[in-house]
């Protein structure tokens, strides 16, 4: 148990020395600009970069090559990538179907619904969510979900990237910092308030719902070695489809039916999470009872 544990916590160790450094960084650049508006900002988009940056000494230094961490070559990840993208739009679209169906989501009638606006916003969704797909996909499916199963079990290394992948996406602050508050000291309390943002939960649904997305790519990402690519194209497809959902369409929260989402995004929440969980019974289910099947 004790072991378990250890290499849980490792990946915290590292996220907050990764943190810390792009919580310095980010403050002197701020102080150079003396434009406090930037900081928190920067610390975010510095931790991401160093996040990604980490893969390449961490996997050198745990011995991971890039065929472990699920990188195969470009014909064969071009190929994956977009049998995962469709596997994102059977996954979804049921999901936004139900919104549609249930009256949480509507069609937004203000917006210039012509064929250049719907080209338009299609290629920057995808385009946003390619280059989201490839960054987390690299650091959550490839180096920490390898990382963690070198020392643990299948799955518990699915579940605790999981948790850090849907944790993750909360770690921000919304305080205001001025050019009198821009110090050292409270960068630091921009990042402390950040960190309790993460344990605080106070949108638990959405966090549910990230945990059973990292759950579902988690288990996909298992099934093959050297199938990145997938993980990678199925969470294109699904930033792409909830970016396209946000831009034609609004969310009721007065709706009797709004516990399903949350306000993280209008679209994931209970809903999501019990469809994510629903395939994953039925998925492990189907390999319980397949060798019962075929003896």
């Amino acid at each position: 148990m004790s072991k378990n544990v250890f290499y849980a916590l490792m990946p915290f160790v590292l996220l907050l020395g990764i943190t810390g450094v792009a919580c310095v960084s980010s403050y002197l650049i701020a102080l150079s600009f003396n434009d406090a508006t930037i900081l928190r900002k920067l610390m975010i988009r510095l931790s991401q970069i160093l996040l990604l940056l980490s893969i390449f000494p961490i996997s050198k230094w745990l011995g991971l090559t890039k065929e472990m961490l699920g990188y195969a070559p470009f014909k064969i990840m071009l190929k994956q990538f977009w049998h995962g993208f469709g596997l994102s739009f059977l996954v979804l679209l049921p999901v936004f179907v139900t919104l549609n169906v249930l009256g949480i989501h509507s069609i937004d009638l203000t917006k210039a619904w012509t064929l250049g606006w719907i080209i338009k916003k299609i290629g920057i969704a995808f385009g946003l969510a390619l280059l989201i797909g490839i960054v987390e996909e690299s650091v959550f499916r490839g180096l920490l979900l390898t990382s963690l199963r070198k020392y643990l079990p299948v799955f518990s290394a699915v579940l605790i990237s999981s948790v850090y992948y849907a944790g993750l996406h909360f770690l921000d602050s919304k305080s205001p910092v001025s050019e009198e508050t821009l110090t050292l000291n409270g960068s630091f309390e921009l990042l402390g308030e950040a960190y309790h943002n993460v344990f605080a939960l106070q949108e638990w649904t959405a966090f549910l719902a990230l945990c059973s997305v990292g759950l579902f790519l988690g288990v996909l990402r298992s099934r093959n070695d050297i199938n990145l690519a997938v993980c990678i194209g199925c969470h294109t497809g699904w930033v792409t489809l909830i970016r396209m959902s946000k831009s034609a369409f609004y969310a009721d929260f007065n709706s009797p039916y709004a516990f399903l989402i949350s306000h993280y995004d209008g679209v994931i929440g209970l809903l999501v999470a019990s469809w994510l969980l629903f395939i994953l019974a039925i998925y492990f289910s189907y390999r319980f009872f397949q060798p019962k099947f075929t003896q």
